[in-house]
């Protein structure tokens, strides 16, 4: 499956900061049988390169998992190395989309401007990240969308949640980061699949 696949079938992103490998494959299970099919481990949660390789062996290519909060190429092949396929960073650096793209994994560099925009367009991106999407809003990525190429696919993250989506969706984005609206470390199994539930019943309403 590769991300556009993934992404067609449920355009919900799942950041689950903060998780560790003890409970990691239990919440992506939920997330799972939710119908999420995206999954994010931010480089900032305990011991994330272990994470991402039980859920990328857990799930093979039923998923696609990956890291967030990627800032350098060393970063990028520590998590190629262990199975994952996505690269998602806050913010655009060449160099690291670069580096994706030579392993064969999809880079998903943050911007917020049109310059941002277009430099990781340049440097080979077909997927951007609005960040923080709330600090924007969805006519900011309206205004956006009217320059940049349709076939680039714009995901808005941060502040994102299931009683949003639909403005995002209208603002021009086509995939959606949630974080904290579907995990926050510490938080049951079960609210985890109730979360994901709304979101994704949300996501799929619009089409």
């Amino acid at each position: 499956m590769t991300l556009d696949e993934a992404l067609a079938q449920c355009p919900v992103v799942a950041i689950l900061r903060g998780i560790g490998p003890a409970e990691a494959c239990d919440h992506v299970t939920a997330l799972f049988e939710a119908g999420v099919r995206v999954v994010e481990v931010p480089l900032n949660s305990p011991e994330p390169l272990t994470s991402i390789g039980e859920i990328a062996h857990r799930f093979g290519e039923a998923m696609i998992v990956g890291a967030g909060t990627v800032l350098n190429e060393g970063q990028v092949d520590a998590v190629a190395a262990v199975g994952g396929r996505l690269i998602v960073s806050p913010n655009t650096t060449p160099r690291v989309i670069a580096s994706a793209l030579g392993l064969g994994l999809d880079p998903v560099p943050g911007f917020a401007s049109a310059t941002e925009a277009f430099a990781a367009i340049e440097a080979g991106a077909h997927h951007l990240k609005l960040f923080p999407a709330v600090s924007y809003g969805p006519g900011h990525l309206k205004q956006l969308k009217a320059v940049l190429p349709p076939e680039r696919r714009v995901w808005a993250v941060g502040g994102v949640s299931a009683e949003n989506i639909s403005e995002w969706s209208m603002g021009g984005a086509r995939a959606f980061g949630l974080g904290g609206e579907l995990y926050r470390a510490g938080q049951s199994v079960l609210e985890t699949a109730a979360n994901a539930t709304r979101a994704v019943n949300a996501a799929l309403a619009l089409r």
